[in-house]
């Protein structure tokens, strides 16, 4: 277990990033860095345990923050608009750089990166591994996000020869949790509400982890970061597909589950990602998907099926 660390959490608003500074913040001191754009924000982050402070990673000053943290969790990404396209590359790519050069004395850094850096596939059960080709696929719902992924991931291992940093970038999948932006929780409460799912492919699998699964894996994967930088997809053990995890919830509260499949051409088919290095390095799973998006369900709309009170 990570304790009496000095943690560096970018991002901190984010779906990801909140759950993490929870979990390491009962016994560590974390700073949560992030824009806050929204005041509100940097009250959320300090009921989670943590120090918000106030920084725009991409303008390079973070002259807010101490230089000397064990660890850094660099969450922070920038989506931009449909054709912010130097805006992405500026703030996740140079922006990676400004923070593991301001934090280049850290134990470790972990830089989160994501499946949408993979080439589209054209079989959705082919889960690229590691070395599978990236930086060739369509995200409609995004189109800066791969390349900026990309970018981030190119200045990160950089990083990590340049300054003797090691680092670990974990290529995130589907998550699940309370957060209502999680695409699991999404389609949860989209069905409640009597709303139409919007699907690409049919079957879409994923390889979807709980919050849970994410912090208690964490100390591991900080664990493996090196130099060179450590490359690993970060997902759950099992496959499910979106059609599958709408059924559930249309059996468990008696709900019609109304999909819409439109093929997007371009796009890949799978959701999913090869789990065999990160199986290696943090061991399996401890939430089964059936059992925590049950009790996911549960949280949210148990008391809607006479539940709960």
């Amino acid at each position: 277990m990570i304790r009496d660390a000095r943690i560096l959490v970018t991002g901190a608003t984010g779906e990801v990033a909140q759950p993490l500074i929870r979990h390491l913040a009962a016994d560590n001191e974390v700073w949560g860095a992030a824009r806050f754009a929204d005041p509100a924000g940097a009250d959320k982050v300090r009921a989670l345990g943590a120090r918000p402070v106030q920084v725009d990673v991409g303008s390079g000053d973070l002259s807010a923050l101490p230089d000397n943290f064990t660890y850094v969790l660099h969450l922070a990404f920038h989506r931009g608009g449909a054709t912010d396209y130097d805006g992405a590359v500026r703030i996740n790519g140079e922006g990676t750089g400004h923070v593991l050069h301001h934090c280049r004395k850290a134990r470790a850094a972990l830089v989160m990166s994501s499946g949408a850096v993979y080439s589209a596939v054209d079989d959705p059960h082919a889960y690229p591994a590691e070395d599978s080709p990236i930086g060739n696929a369509l995200t409609p719902w995004s189109p800066t996000s791969g390349m900026a992924k990309v970018a981030q991931e190119a200045v990160a291992r950089f990083c990590a020869r340049a300054f003797n940093l090691p680092v670990v970038i974990p290529r995130l999948n589907t998550v699940y949790g309370q957060s209502p932006r999680f695409l699991p929780t999404m389609h949860m409460d989209s069905i409640m509400a009597g709303r139409e799912i919007a699907a690409r492919w049919d079957p879409n699998p994923h390889h979807p982890i709980h919050t849970d699964d994410l912090c208690g894996q964490l100390e591991a994967m900080l664990d493996a970061a090196s130099t060179p930088a450590t490359v690993v997809n970060w997902g759950g053990d099992e496959v499910v597909t979106l059609q599958e995890w709408c059924a559930m919830v249309g059996e468990w509260s008696g709900k019609a589950v109304r999909i819409n499949t439109v093929p997007v051409p371009g796009t890949t088919r799978t959701g999913g990602s090869d789990q065999t290095r990160r199986r290696a390095i943090t061991g399996p799973a401890t939430v089964r998907f059936a059992q925590g998006y049950r009790r996911l369900f549960d949280q949210r709309h148990g008391a809607a099926i006479g539940l709960a009170d």
